[in-house]
This record gives structure tokens, C-alpha cells and sequence, in this order.
């Protein structure tokens, strides 16, 4: 099995578990989330971890172009999602990007955005 299969597979077991758990419990969900985004710090590291480990296995089968149309085809399926909870959605926003330090907050991940744009638009136009 290849790099590749295996991260669509941990993904897939991920979402299986995640989906029967809501759909059984959907209270229950919140511990999981609590015990991830209470320590950001730790949740921030070890994603950008597996980020780094992830990018380096799709790009021996992919161009950064390809990841980034994958990116907007799971970008296309998360916005449907958030969409039935607009309202809320909105909210939530109105809330984060009043607080004018957002961007400070937010500096390392928008880093690394602008980097990864930078080098897609490297590999289209040059």
C-alpha cells in the first residue's frame, strides 16, 4: 500500500468514527473537542506536523497544484457543510475578526498560506 492510500485510509477511518459517533451520540463529540482545541498549542504543533509529513508523501504522487485543486475540492465539501449553519457561522466570524489582534493570533498559519500560495502560483506560471 502506498504512502498515499494509507493517509486516505487513517482519513477515512477518522471520518467513519467521527460520523457514527455523532450520529449515536452527538453530545459526546464535545469531550473530543475539548481535549483537542484546549491545548492549542499542542493541537497547533502536531498538526502542522502531520502537515509536513502529509505534503511530503502527496508530493511524491502530486504537484503542489494538484494538492491545491484537492484542497478546494475538500474546501467546495467543508463549505457545504458549514452552510446549513450559517447563521451560526456568522456569528462565530463577526466575533473572531472584531478582536483586532486576529492577525497576530493568526500570523504562523497565514504564513505558511501565503508560502504555499506563493509556490502553486510559482509552479503554474513559471
Amino acid at each position: 500500500m502506498t504512502p498515499v492510500k494509507i493517509i486516505a485510509l487513517v482519513f477515512i477511518v477518522f471520518a467513519l468514527v467521527k460520523l457514527l459517533v455523532i450520529c449515536i451520540d452527538p453530545a459526546s463529540w464535545k469531550s473530543v473537542i475539548k481535549t483537542i482545541y484546549t491545548k492549542s498549542i499542542y493541537t497547533t504543533v502536531l498538526s502542522l506536523i502531520a502537515a509536513l509529513v502529509i505534503l511530503k508523501f502527496l508530493l511524491q504522487e502530486m504537484t503542489i497544484v494538484q494538492v491545491f485543486a484537492s484542497m478546494t475540492f475538500m474546501m467546495a465539501l467543508m463549505m457545504a457543510q458549514f452552510a446549513v449553519l450559517g447563521k451560526e457561522i456568522v456569528e462565530l466570524s463577526e466575533r473572531f475578526f472584531s478582536d483586532r489582534s486576529i492577525m497576530k493570533k493568526l500570523w504562523l498559519p497565514i504564513s505558511i498560506w501565503i508560502a504555499l500560495i506563493a509556490w502553486a502560483l510559482y509552479e503554474i506560471f513559471v
